[in-house]
This record gives C-alpha cells, sequence and structure tokens, in this order.
C-alpha cells in the first residue's frame, strides 16, 4: 500500500479556529490569556488560565453586557465599543486578582488601530498589565466615536437619506450618531463608578 507524504491539520486549524503554534507559545509564558474575539454583531473578551484538563475562564465581558448593563445605544461591535468591553474586563480581571496578562487576538490579523487592540486600550486604561507597542492602538478619536460623529455630521449635511439608512439602528436606540462622544462618556463614566462602587 503506498502512503501519502501529505499530512493532514489538525482539525481547529482546518476549521479556522486555533493557531496552534501561537496558542503554545502564549501558553508557555504561563501567564494569563487576555482573549479578544469579534463576530459580525458582538465583541468578546476573557481572561483565561491554560490548565492541564484544559482553558479555565477567570472573567468575561460582551458587548450584550454592555448593552444591557451600561445602557450603550452606539453599534455594540464598533471600536468605541470595543474600548468600553476592554475597561469592564480589565476592572473585573483586577477584582478577580489578575493583575496581568497577554494579549491573546487569535486568528485575527494585528492591524493598527483594530478593534481588538481598542479592547487592549481599554483593559490596560482599567490597570491590567499586558505588554504592547503603543503604535498599534486606535486614536483618541477612533476610541470615543468623534471619527462616526464627524461621518454622521457629514452625511446630514449632504445626504440626508443614506444618513437615515446607514445609523439607522442608531436612531432607532434614541441615539443621534452625532451625540456619540457625549454618549461614550456618559457610559464610560457610569463603567469606572460601577466598579469605583465595589
Amino acid at each position: 500500500m503506498v502512503r501519502s507524504g501529505y499530512r493532514l491539520k489538525l482539525k481547529r486549524r482546518r476549521l479556522g479556529l486555533t493557531n496552534y503554534y501561537k496558542r503554545r507559545k502564549l501558553i508557555l509564558s504561563g501567564k494569563p490569556r487576555l482573549v479578544v474575539r469579534k463576530t459580525n454583531k458582538h465583541i468578546i473578551a476573557q481572561v483565561v488560565l491554560a490548565k492541564p484538563e484544559g482553558d479555565v475562564t477567570v472573567v468575561s465581558a460582551t458587548s450584550l453586557e454592555l448593552v444591557k448593563k451600561f445602557k450603550w445605544r452606539g453599534d455594540p461591535n464598533n471600536t468605541p465599543a470595543a474600548y468600553l468591553i476592554g475597561l469592564i474586563i480589565g476592572y473585573k480581571a483586577l477584582k478577580a486578582g489578575v493583575k496581568e496578562a497577554i494579549l491573546d487576538i487569535g486568528l485575527h490579523r494585528p492591524v493598527k488601530g483594530a478593534r481588538v487592540f481598542a479592547t487592549l486600550k481599554g483593559a490596560v486604561d482599567a490597570g491590567l498589565k499586558v505588554p504592547h507597542s503603543g503604535e498599534i492602538l486606535p486614536s483618541e478619536d477612533r476610541l470615543n466615536g468623534s471619527t462616526i460623529a464627524t461621518y454622521a455630521k457629514y452625511l446630514l449635511a449632504n445626504d440626508p437619506s443614506k444618513y437615515q439608512t446607514q445609523f439607522s439602528k442608531y436612531l432607532e436606540r434614541g441615539l443621534k450618531p452625532e451625540e456619540l462622544p457625549v454618549h461614550f462618556s456618559e457610559v464610560r463614566k457610569a463603567i469606572e463608578d460601577y466598579f469605583s462602587r465595589g
């Protein structure tokens, strides 16, 4: 019988779920991992410990929690939401006794200013120590939603019908997109107050 020289990759690698080479490097560091994943509608952040019997999630935060608990009315999958989720996960991790972690973005491409790095910035601002380069983080205008507000003002002045379709979900939730930076500040303060209480 002829044997093939081809070796099949592991199932989770074939499905595009796990990069085992990167995962091994992260686990060998011995530190907890700040795992950030984004879907089409939500952003999920977890602090995970690797154990021989499997990964153990210490704390987690999702954009669903941001919407329900902290009354976020913007898009639950944009850069400001990612930053606020990072803030929540950072405070939760500190409360659980995790003071440092390493970022695990899985198979997401490490693009400068990406939402996964907005979550990292939020966690770092909360006080969690995560090694990173300042160059990869999104600008302050992107974090607080100023760029979205500027674009919304432009559309409102030049193409009101496109404004209505582009920001229909914002308007449905009762938020004018040009007021996003103000709403961002309110929600950020609510998060900080919630975790400072205890």
